[in-house]
């Protein structure tokens, strides 16, 4: 069956409440271990369809945010789905008080049960209606993104599809791009700015509601970080600060240099890595799908398989089109034991990464997929981050068929990109934890901050020529700010882990890989730390680490040959 295939009806969430309660009773009811795992079990196999119904309304309203009937029934979930919480609090709370427990978790792993401690601590009745509004306040904010119409050069483009415009080599076009791009939003600034108020306060004041005095430590249960906590990200982004921004800008003022541009650059001009233009793949989504086929059946037997699934079944929308939403994501269809990956191809490198980062999630899903608890398919999110960006280095050795005559420009970029990238996530998170601190904040107190950031984390930007960008809004087009707080230094944590990776890849890569599987294979049996240790990889919280991938990939693209590329 294709996922156009799949059929849907909307859940019946009373029924799915009833359910849930019924099982709470017979659970706490149990005499004997055995009885008690058995609807352990149940309960986990029992909601698949639930699940089902609530991704595919997910995923198909944002292929097309302009269907009316998905919108209405994903509108529809997000609104009743908080009324539920009281129910799956009642069930998760039973199983931690189980006397039957230690069997459990000897069973299934701690790391479940510690994430469902967490959980029952970020939910209350009383912050139901809160939680309602949060998610139609997402809703709005993706839906205003998504309809974006960006008149440019006598068409009119969707923020996706304007990208490619955006590293167009010509000057003025690229600049007239960015100007474009930065108008629109600040044609719609008043509301993206009155959205995340909105949000802000919203979240704060349910922080307060349970007793946290504010968003943070309630965003970090909400996230199950649970080993580490903001000290330790405190202690990364000071390492990053002292190792990483040095190199990205010694790299930029290159950039800077090789395309005869003064430094610091302007943002139009720093996304143009080189003055020929950046690396871009060949073909059309089509073809590049099809090179997918040949580097998932070579680099290993389990690749083969899973890419080969993925295909069969139709489990992937990527191409970009009026009406669907930003981004791209990996998510579950449960009943098809599946992963699915949703993303918007724009003719940039982009597109290659969807297929390999997204795919490097999928992959993971896949291989997990019959794992019980579902919880355990996937780790925590920095963790499912390293399946992603490590395998964008794993498909080095097959570049050349993805990128051709601009395979070298490819290589050279994605490293460095990998790097840079690191200093501007970190500015994320870290904005994110001074407005949370903050939530009296104003909209110019954050334009402001983020300003400030920009200073610290990017030194090789020069702001105030792109409107938008210059003055201090960027963070606004960051989706995870507005929908995931606190999501976005998995990125970071997992871009150190993965640089790890490519270091291991120079060396052997075969070797490489196979520590990769053992790592993919644990699923989410383990905390984060453990992982890492356990697959015998670098700590980013130890500030070594990441001093010493610095090191390594500073050394690779100071020698890396970029004669006869301008």
């Amino acid at each position: 069956m294709t996922f156009s295939q799949i059929p849907y009806h909307r859940a019946d969430l009373a029924a799915w409440k009833a359910q849930v309660e019924d099982q709470t009773k017979r659970f706490l009811e149990a005499k004997t271990f055995e009885e008690a795992d058995a609807i352990y079990r149940d309960a986990e196999l029992s909601s698949v369809e639930f699940d089902t119904m609530l991704s595919l309304a997910s995923i198909r309203r944002d292929i097309d945010t302009r269907d009316e009937f998905y919108d209405a029934e994903d509108t529809y979930y997000k609104q009743q789905m908080p009324t539920l919480q009281a129910a799956f609090k009642a069930w998760t709370t039973a199983t931690l008080e189980s006397p039957f427990r230690k069997e459990l978790e000897a069973k299934y792993g701690s790391v479940p049960f510690v994430n469902a401690e967490m959980s029952t601590k970020t939910f209350s009745p009383e912050i139901v209606e809160d939680l309602q509004k949060e998610n139609a306040l997402r809703s709005r904010y993706s839906k205003l993104i998504a309809s974006a119409q960006i008149p440019f050069r006598g068409e009119v483009y969707t923020l996706s599809q304007l990208s490619p415009w955006k590293l167009n080599p010509d000057d003025e076009i690229r600049k007239a791009a960015w100007v474009a791009e930065g108008n629109w939003y600040n044609e719609h600034g008043a509301e993206l700015d009155e959205i995340y108020d909105e949000l802000v306060k919203l979240r704060h004041g349910m922080g307060c509601k349970l007793g946290y005095g504010g968003y943070t430590k309630l965003g970090y249960l909400r996230m199950q970080r649970n080993c580490y906590g903001p000290e330790d990200v405190e202690k990364f982004r000071i390492a990053v600060q002292k190792y990483l921004v040095p190199v990205a800008k010694k790299l930029y003022i290159r950039q800077a240099q090789m395309q005869g541009r003064d430094f610091p650059m302007n943002f139009a001009d720093s996304a143009l890595a080189f003055k020929s233009g950046n690396p871009k793949p060949v073909g059309n989504p089509q073809e590049i799908l099809a090179m997918g086929d040949k580097f998932y059946a070579e680099l290993s037997p389990e690749t083969d398989a899973f890419w080969k699934f993925m295909r069969e079944h139709e489990m992937l929308d990527v191409e970009s089109k009026p009406g669907k939403a930003s981004g791209g994501y990996c998510t579950r269809i449960a009943s098809m034991r599946s992963p699915f990956i949703f993303a918007n191809f724009n003719g940039t490198s982009h597109d290659v990464e969807v297929v390999t980062h997204e795919a490097g999630h999928a992959f993971a899903g896949f291989v997990n997929r019959d794992r019980i608890p579902s919880s355990t398919i996937w780790p925590s999110l920095e963790g499912c981050e390293v399946h992603s960006m490590s395998m964008e280095f794993f498909a080095w050795p097959w570049a050349e068929g993805f990128f051709g005559d601009d395979t070298r420009k490819f290589l050279y970029n994605h490293l460095k990109g990998a790097l840079c990238f690191i200093p501007y996530g970190t500015m994320v998170d870290h904005f994110q934890h001074v407005i949370f601190e903050n939530p009296e904040f104003t909209p110019e107190d954050r334009h402001h901050v983020w300003q400030e950031l920009l200073e610290i984390y990017m030194p090789w930007m020069k702001p105030g020529e792109i409107p938008f960008y210059g003055e201090g809004k960027g963070w606004q087009r960051q989706s995870h700010i507005y929908a995931r707080p606190f999501y976005y230094i998995d990125y970071c944590l997992a871009q150190t882990v993965a640089l790890d990776f490519w270091a291991r890849i120079q060396e052997d890569s075969k070797a490489a890989f196979e520590t990769y599987l053992k790592y993919t294979k644990l699923g989410g049996t383990m905390f984060f730390t453990d992982m890492l240790k356990e697959a015998g990889l670098g700590n980013p919280f130890d500030a070594d680490t990441l001093r010493r991938i610095c090191a390594a990939a500073e050394k690779w693209l100071d020698n890396y040959d970029l004669s006869g590329i301008e």
